[in-house]
């Protein structure tokens, strides 16, 4: 057996376990959270495949459809979060899950204090939302196959929450990602079905992909002598409408918060927003009491980012006075 192919044990870099260790003991103020933030990362894995299929159309053959599926088992205290998504090989996963490789978390680390509390609402400023997994579970394992890659190439990575992480890799015959969460004792209200629903029509309804459940009534009448089990059937919870694409008077206050949230990853309601009609399409500010130092705006059209800084071709009028986060979705 190779190095390739064999379990290896990896150590988390010095930043993540400080990381780890203040998302497991964190006093966190919103666990519910973790939901939105791992239906999101599903979310960009749909998108990145969508956008590689348009150069190579085999990567969608066998299973066209993209989604994410969540299933909850309280029996075996699980969630499990899966998308047929973009997928990672093992290096990625080793990159991805066992460092901390996007910008900013020398600044998150350099902004954490002694206390708990204010430490946690800083969580998901800084493109980490992975790992807040770690508040409702004390462990994750993540079994994945990138699109391109065959069957025996997929890849499993399990975690604790402690210093170390394992990867191995495994036989996966889709492609895709699922993210297996082993629910904390003191977060088995998160096994309930309805909790669960409620969450993503709160946080995650605006997602452009479907996000699936379980149909409640499903085995109803699998006890019946002589039947055969009916197949697992499920349904959308969301509207999987984009935002823009709808009127302002179909979205609520809670939905351009949410939606805020989503594109900024920040925990916190921004300041203000609007929602106007320009030229045919639709076009949504959120206006933030953030810190960043500069206006920064992102451009959607047609649930494609074409830019991630316009701040130049805005008019001196429409610049607010003091420092803000702009999202803008055309």
């Amino acid at each position: 057996m190779t190095e390739a192919t064999q379990a290896q044990t990896l150590g988390f870099q010095t930043e993540a376990k400080r990381l780890l260790h203040l998302m497991i003991h964190s006093m966190y103020s919103n666990r519910d959270i973790f939901l939105r933030e791992l239906i999101s990362n599903a979310s960009d894995a749909a998108d990145k495949l969508r956008f590689a299929a348009l150069e190579n159309a085999t990567l969608l053959a066998g299973d066209p459809e993209l989604r994410v599926r969540i299933d909850v088992d309280p029996e075996a205290h699980t969630i499990t979060i899966a998308d047929s998504g973009i997928g990672m090989s093992r290096d990625e996963a080793v990159a991805n899950l066992g460092t901390i490789a996007r910008s900013g978390t020398a600044e998150f680390i350099g902004s954490l204090s002694g206390d708990q509390k204010k430490d946690a609402n800083l969580i998901g400023q800084f493109g980490i939302g992975f790992y807040s997994g770690f508040l409702v579970a004390d462990r994750i394992v993540v079994e994945s196959r990138r699109a391109d890659l065959p069957a025996e190439a997929g890849v499993r990575w399990s975690c604790d929450g402690e210093a170390e992480f394992t990867v191995e890799t495994i036989a996966r015959a889709e492609r895709g990602t699922r993210v297996i969460l082993h629910i904390k004792e003191d977060a088995r209200e998160y096994e309930n079905d309805w909790r669960l629903r409620t969450l993503v029509k709160k946080y995650s309804d605006h997602i452009a992909i479907p996000v699936e459940m379980l149909k409640p009534d499903l085995g109803a009448d699998a006890d019946k002598e002589g039947e055969t089990p009916a197949a697992p059937e499920y349904e959308r919870v969301n509207s999987a409408t984009a935002l823009w694409m709808r009127t302002k008077q179909d979205v609520g206050d809670d939905e351009y918060k949410a939606f805020y949230q989503h594109v900024s990853h920040d925990f916190r309601d921004p300041l203000a927003w609007s929602h106007n009609r320009v030229e045919a399409r639709s076009i949504t500010p959120a206006w933030s009491t953030s810190r960043p130092t500069r206006l920064s705006i992102s451009t959607t059209a047609i649930r494609r980012v074409v830019s991630s800084s316009i701040s130049s071709a805005l008019s001196s009028w429409m610049t607010p006075s003091s420092s803000c986060r702009s999202t803008c979705a055309l």
